[in-house]
C-alpha cells in the first residue's frame, strides 16, 4: 500500500513558483519561495522522488561557470497543486464516494 501525503506549506510553495515557469534552478526557487537552501533542495528531493518535478543538469551559457540544477514541474506535481488547492469540503465528498 502507497501512502500519500499532503504536500507541506513549503512543497506546495515550489510547486507554485515550478508551475509557472519552464525550467528554474535552485537559486530562482529560493527567490521566488524564500525557502533557504536547507529547507529547499530536501523538498526538491522528495518532490523528485514522488514523481511530482523532474531534475537536469543544465550546461553553463558561460565557459568556465559549472553546470547548474535546474527543476520542472510534472502532470502529478500540477495535479497536487490543484488537489490542494481544492476547498477541503470538495476533498472530503470525493474520500467519501
Amino acid at each position: 500500500m502507497t501512502r500519500t501525503r499532503k504536500p507541506s506549506r513549503q512543497a506546495l510553495a515550489v510547486l507554485t513558483a515550478l508551475a509557472g515557469a519552464d525550467w528554474l534552478y535552485g537559486l530562482e526557487l529560493a527567490e521566488r519561495t524564500g525557502l533557504k537552501s536547507g529547507s529547499l533542495y530536501p523538498i526538491l528531493i522528495r518532490l523528485d522522488e514522488r514523481g511530482l518535478l523532474e531534475s537536469r543538469w543544465i550546461e553553463p551559457s558561460a565557459p568556465g561557470r559549472p553546470p547548474r540544477h535546474a527543476y520542472h514541474i510534472l502532470p502529478g506535481g500540477r495535479q497536487a497543486l490543484a488537489e490542494a488547492s481544492r476547498p477541503a469540503s470538495g476533498r472530503a465528498r470525493e474520500s467519501l464516494a
